[in-house]
């Protein structure tokens, strides 16, 4: 595309994204964020809404042309929602196009574009995991997030995880190796950031599910270390007496 061309249809994206905004949605939002954070008053369902439009309305841009529309929204973004906005464009894409290398833009986009703990989940949610889907050899990779001196990129290699610690791929089922997840708590359970710690508790919480005694002792084992919070995170999957008996020593 021209560069006419990608600021026009980002215009247009973001003229559609102000469209559906409002000051009371704003205000609502604020609520789930301890720091200021800047809102358009957009939802996860109106996001999508836009992106749905847009698309159909211009199914001739290519995967290409949606990436770099991205980019020039995350380049010029002012509001949270128009971050949002832009990683939404490539999760139709990611699975079946693009090749490994994008991996690295996501790492530079958590680097500089992203500011709070929405715009980490929905990257590795929704886009990262759609591009992992077709990419198992990659997830692992990631792994280097948690020395990132960014607490947003640290927090994201947690989140990243969530959704491989067993998952059904193709044909075959994929499981995370517990080794690596532990490592990565070790890295990361000192951190001071809250956001990083949130995501330490969560990553162990998913992983109780299929390696339950393997978390018990890893909490057992570094319970003096751990933060009150980052522990009632991670025990919310397991029974009510297990959950008693941690929070007790």
């Amino acid at each position: 595309m021209t560069k006419d061309s990608v600021v026009q249809y980002s215009n247009q994206l973001c003229d559609a994204l102000l469209h559906v905004s409002s000051l009371e949605k704003a205000k609502s939002m604020a609520h789930f964020f301890n720091h200021e954070v800047n809102f358009i008053g957009a939802k996860a369902a109106d996001i999508k809404q836009v992106i749905v439009a847009f698309q159909l309305q211009n199914s001739h841009l290519s995967a290409d042309d949606n990436l770099e529309l991205c980019e020039h929204i995350l380049e010029n973004a002012i509001y949270t929602e128009e971050v949002l906005l832009a990683f939404g464009l490539l999760n139709k894409f990611v699975k079946r196009h693009f090749d490994d290398e994008l991996l690295k833009r996501f790492h530079y986009w958590l680097e500089h574009y992203v500011s709070n703990w929405s715009h980490v989940d929905d990257l590795c949610i929704k886009t990262i995991y759609q591009f992992m889907l077709s990419r198992p050899h990659l997830i692992t990779t990631t792994q280097y997030w948690a020395y990132s001196s960014n607490p947003w990129c640290r927090r994201a290699s947690n989140v990243v995880w969530v959704k491989f610690i067993k998952r059904n791929i193709g044909k075959s089922v994929y499981v995370l190796d517990p080794k690596l997840i532990f490592e990565n708590c070790d890295l990361l359970l000192s951190d001071s950031d809250p956001f990083v710690q949130k995501s330490v508790g969560w990553l162990l919480k998913v992983a109780s599910v299929e390696h339950e005694p393997e978390v018990i002792d890893y909490l057992k084992a570094n319970i003096s270390d751990m933060q009150r919070g980052t522990l009632r995170y991670a025990i919310e999957k397991l029974d009510s007496d297990t959950r008693r008996h941690l929070l007790a020593l």
